[in-house]
């Protein structure tokens, strides 16, 4: 990863990104909108594979978290057996994105953790938890039905001034 994809990710997040993350998705302008990180920063569990780190798109997402979409989608997977499924299959999917990188020498209750927890380590196979990092999972590549459903609410998927290049300044 070069170092301005570093220095660029903590001007958008605000802090130091921990670990060694890779850029899976970069936006019209050339700045990151979404980092892959692995599932061990500094020997302990982090399970969030996919960040959200584009301003605009964080923005935009916690508009939909304050208008109550987390419990809107909560309820919606109560409802819809097919959502569900799939719901289901996206924390599957994430397991298996980490398990390559977890050394096999690593404790067994860490391991463990790592394996259990779904979408950005949630716990509740039914939680929703936060949506910025289910539009995460699926703009980085993963298979995740409540991130494609909010990517669909999404007035945007680019800022129009290419506010990242004014963070550089």
């Amino acid at each position: 990863m070069s170092s301005i994809f570093r220095d660029v990710v903590k001007l958008q997040i605000g802090r130091t990104p921990k670990g060694d993350f890779k850029v899976v998705r970069l936006c019209k302008f050339g700045f990151p909108q979404v980092i892959k990180n692995p599932p061990l920063v500094g020997n302990k569990p982090f399970p969030t594979t996919f960040w959200l780190t584009c301003p605009h798109l964080v923005k935009e997402v916690s508009r939909l978290e304050e208008a109550g979409f987390i419990t809107f989608f909560e309820e919606k997977l109560k409802r819809n057996e097919r959502l569900k499924r799939q719901y289901l299959k996206a924390h599957s999917f994430e397991r298996m994105l980490r398990k390559p990188f977890i050394p096999k020498d690593l404790s067994f209750p860490i391991k463990r953790k790592l394996l259990s927890v779904g979408v950005g380590g949630i716990e509740k196979p039914l939680g929703v938890k936060c949506l910025h990092l289910h539009l995460a999972s699926f703009l980085g590549g993963g298979y995740n039905p409540i991130g494609r459903e909010v990517l669909k609410l999404l007035p945007s998927l680019e800022c129009r001034d290419n506010f990242c290049e004014k963070l550089l300044k």
